[in-house]
């Protein structure tokens, strides 16, 4: 028996499939989105992208219009005879075979540009940074100016910047959407990307990895903030000088000297430039819930004198670097110089105050799974070693004070 279909019965079909077409019509603001005019880089992705989505519309509008055609002009009709058989038509497979190939030609034109364009080196002046991605975090540094910090870039609008990327392990992907392209960061070679900021509008972003890289992939992020070319440049002096506590005082003669001049400005002077927090934009601000089961007790104030002691003699100097005391030297970890002056921790997951300092300190494998920092609050379980720590652990108060001296490094 056959059956037929009538328009209407197509209307619940129809309906179904027009949702996703709806859903993809909803705007809003995405300030994290790569096509965003906010570098050369982002602008010519922008242009190539419009480009081929247009082509790709008129093919879809042409095929499916050629599809409903046929579909309605031979349906089948009661008592209606059996269509024309036809072999073969020249013509029509020369037309749909030379008019894609024609399109993809047009498309491919655009696209080598862009390639090669962004495959040659960085304009001479640039700024460089070298990349070097770690399981779960990002170490940043700066050769112009001699700074090594993790999880955080600062750029000054208006100067080309070219990354230099490889990384310490496994394949991790490097990616600031609102800035630029992606670009893989590999063990054994080192790949390239610049773009030159230029944005006047937000001025931060969040860049992350791209490529999975174990357990918490998903977890290693970072900042980056653009910034006025004298912001930077206040930002990159305070962040290559060492960080000492307690600051030093200033000799005889020193004194003397700024007696004798007018006195700059005390926020200069004890930090340098750091981007303000009440004028980062809500996305870059992280909202990470603390895992269940991480406690620390509660009123305990910290003495950050006596936590320089308690940090310098414990295994964080095994890992952790402080270009200020000689006891730190490890470069297993990030480096700490200057720590206070971040607005993250953890890989960008978690903001950089007292509370989530103490409990990444006491037990840092619960806050973010897979690290390689062993557990150190005394009595805490090791979720890798499967084991407690007992000798060598530290206790809440000695931690307390360690999260204050790592707080005054700013």
């Amino acid at each position: 028996m056959t059956r037929f279909f009538r328009p209407r019965q197509l209307v619940p079909v129809l309906s179904v499939a027009t949702l996703p077409l709806l859903f993809a019509a909803c705007s809003g603001n995405y300030p994290n989105s790569t096509f965003q005019h906010t570098t050369e880089f982002n602008r010519d992705l922008t242009s190539l992208w419009n480009q081929m989505m247009w082509w790709g519309l008129a093919v879809f509008v042409i095929v499916e219009t050629l599809l409903v055609y046929v579909i309605v002009r031979f349906r089948r009709r009661p008592d209606s005879p059996e269509p024309r058989h036809v072999h073969g038509n020249a013509l029509m497979e020369i037309s749909w075979t030379v008019a894609p190939a024609l399109i993809l030609a047009i498309i491919a034109v655009p696209t080598v540009r862009s390639i090669w364009k962004y495959q040659t080196p960085a304009p001479n002046g640039s700024l460089q940074i070298e990349v070097i991605g770690h399981q779960w975090w990002w170490e940043f540094k700066y050769p112009e100016h001699g700074i090594t910090t993790a999880n955080e870039i600062y750029l000054p609008v208006g100067r080309t910047v070219n990354f230099t990327l490889r990384s310490a392990d496994v394949i991790h992907s490097f990616w600031i959407p609102g800035l630029g392209g992606k670009r893989d960061a590999v063990s054994n070679q080192v790949n390239h990307l610049w773009y030159t900021p230029d944005s006047v509008g937000v001025t931060g972003w969040i860049g992350s990895c791209n490529e999975y890289c174990g357990a918490s992939h998903a977890n290693m992020r970072f900042r980056v903030f653009t910034v006025a070319p004298a912001d930077f440049d206040s930002w990159a002096n305070h962040q290559k000088a060492k960080a000492v506590y307690p600051p030093p005082a200033p000799d005889t003669v020193a004194v003397r000297q700024v007696a004798a001049a007018p006195a700059p400005a005390p926020a200069a002077i004890a930090e340098g430039y750091v981007f303000p927090a009440a004028q980062r934009p809500a996305h870059v601000v992280p909202a990470t819930p603390i895992p269940a089961g991480n406690t620390f007790t509660e009123g305990l104030t910290g003495d950050p004198q006596r936590g320089l002691a308690i940090y310098s003699r414990s295994a964080c100097i095994g890992c952790h670097k402080i270009d200020g005391n000689p006891m730190s030297i490890g470069i297993i970890g990030p480096n700490l110089t200057h720590i206070a002056s971040r607005a993250t921790i953890a890989g960008g997951l978690f903001p950089n105050d007292t509370r989530h300092m103490q409990l990444w300190i006491k037990n840092a494998r619960k806050m973010k799974p897979g690290v390689t920092m062993n557990s150190l609050g005394k009595g805490e379980f090791d979720p890798i070693l499967k084991m407690t720590v007992t000798v060598g652990g530290l206790t809440d108060q000695e931690i307390a004070d360690i999260a204050a001296y790592l707080q005054m490094l700013k």
